[in-house]
């Protein structure tokens, strides 16, 4: 929950305005993890899912999911990346995030990306079989 009289402080003192603490984002389990999805509602919801059956299958993947996209969290994105091997960008169209993720990245980390646009949702065990892939594929 937003400290509305803090950040109305904030704002007036510094003259920026951020929603929420750390530009908004919500990290989950990304203290080890190889492969970082980044993703934003519905997709951020399934990326978890598929996080969860990947860990428990030994993967070590964690899942960045902005709440707000502007601003973007890029200061929160390059503090993972000097932690992480490489990140997956999931989103459910052709890819309008990922130009911002691979941005705040500025080449320190390798970033993929995968997309399901026109309304088919795709269900965890799906994002699973990608997150399988490219771990083989680039060998974390």
């Amino acid at each position: 929950m937003i400290d509305l009289g803090r950040a109305l402080k904030s704002a007036m003192t510094t003259g920026k305005v951020v929603f929420g603490v750390e530009q908004s984002e919500k990290t989950v389990k990304n203290g080890e993890a190889k492969l970082v999805i980044v993703a934003s509602g519905t997709a951020a919801r399934i990326a978890k899912g598929a996080v969860k059956r990947s860990r428990a299958d030994g993967l070590k993947v964690g899942l960045l999911r902005p709440i707000t996209l502007w601003p973007f969290p890029s200061e929160a994105i390059r503090a993972i990346a000097k932690k992480t091997k490489l990140f997956l960008v999931f989103e459910m169209s052709t890819g309008q995030m990922v130009d911002d993720v691979r941005l705040a990245l500025e080449g320190r980390v390798p970033c993929e990306f995968y997309g399901r646009p026109g309304g088919v949702v795709p269900a965890p065990q799906e994002i699973q079989r990608i997150i399988e892939r490219f771990w083989i594929q680039k060998e974390l």
